[in-house]
């Protein structure tokens, strides 16, 4: 048995070009005592793998050169040596990687019910993206009912989930995506109450037409430009919430960091990085919770699919082009 594998080859500057991967196929080993093979179906992809790649300090080790590229995987287990935690079937999810198939000890991976959501939705809306969202917005962002939030990146993974979770504690959702189409799609779909289209209005012109009284919570996916304007629509006590900073991840110089950071000391506001494997204790009762939410038709998941682990580069590419719509995802499993 043969595994399809990308494996991180160079540190890219800037934007990653061909020779940062590479597509191997490996023997799959014989398992040792206790281990499991998992083949994968589905591969996360998702915008903070471009800082996985940087050999600086973070909240996570880098990927290390020649080991497999690192993502979130879902899929099943097809053989067990020994393993008392995991029978053959069983459907799990963890850091899998862009790969095939995986052995693993079991230490770190999750059964989920396929009868309940189907397996994408797992690396989606129930999994680290719909976690960063649901604690990202509740914890950091300490929303209350009549609070007014700004999303960016409100039609990606995190944000689309975001700003679905404000409105249904009642709070009043702007947000900011790029096009007509995505800006069409969270007000229409997600039940956003407007939306700004930062490729085609001046983004402080319109921060100052739809939220003339200000902004409660602006939670930031993307920084750079956006997050300068947002600063300047605080309200006293707002709370600013750094999730991502997808505008300045292929920055070849320095990162365009916020200018006018002295309205949180005029508005008494916080600003706080929020890093979604810190609240893991609680993964089971957001899951829950948004379980319910999809039940009763109160929040919506769109994941993007695309097929084959040989299309992992130009899906990637997708992430940071803005060509995607909801959960970047690619099935690896050949039919």
């Amino acid at each position: 048995m043969n595994n399809k594998q990308i494996i991180f080859k160079k540190r890219p500057s800037g934007v990653p070009q061909s020779d940062t991967w590479q597509l191997e196929n490996n023997e799959v080993p014989e398992l040792e005592e206790g281990e499991i093979l998992i083949q994968h179906h589905y591969i996360s992809l998702d915008p903070a793998m471009r800082g996985w790649m940087n050999d600086t300090k973070s909240y996570i080790p880098p990927i290390a050169i020649d080991d497999v590229m690192r993502a979130g995987s879902i899929g099943k287990v097809i053989k067990n040596n020994g393993n008392p935690k995991f029978e053959i079937g069983d459907v799990v999810t963890s850091w899998g990687g862009v790969q095939q198939y995986a052995i693993t000890n079991g230490d770190g991976w999750y059964k989920v019910d396929t009868r309940l959501a189907p397996m994408p939705m797992y690396i989606g809306t129930l999994g680290m993206p719909g976690m960063t969202a649901y604690f990202g917005i509740t914890e950091v962002g300490k929303i209350k009912e009549g609070d007014i939030v700004l999303v960016s990146g409100a039609a990606g993974a995190v944000g689309s989930i975001v700003g679905q979770i404000a409105k249904i504690k009642g709070c009043k959702v702007i947000g900011i995506a790029g096009g007509k189409e995505k800006c069409d799609y969270v007000v229409n779909e997600l039940g956003f109450d407007d939306a700004i289209d930062y490729k085609s209005e001046n983004i402080y012109s319109a921060l100052k037409e739809k939220c003339p009284k200000g902004i409660d919570v602006y939670f930031d996916n993307v920084g750079g430009l956006i997050l300068n304007a947002a600063l300047s629509k605080l309200r006293m006590h707002a709370r600013v919430v750094i999730c991502g900073a997808i505008s300045q991840y292929n920055n070849k110089s320095k990162i365009d960091g916020p200018s006018n950071y002295l309205s949180l000391l005029v508005t008494r506001s916080t600003m706080q990085g929020m890093v979604v494997m810190d609240y893991a204790k609680d993964y089971g009762k957001a899951a829950m919770q948004m379980g319910k939410w999809m039940q009763e038709g109160k929040l919506k998941s769109r994941e993007d699919i695309y097929e084959g682990i040989e299309n992992f580069q130009e899906t990637y590419h997708r992430l940071f082009s803005g060509d995607k719509n909801g959960k970047l995802v690619l099935k690896v499993i050949e039919d």
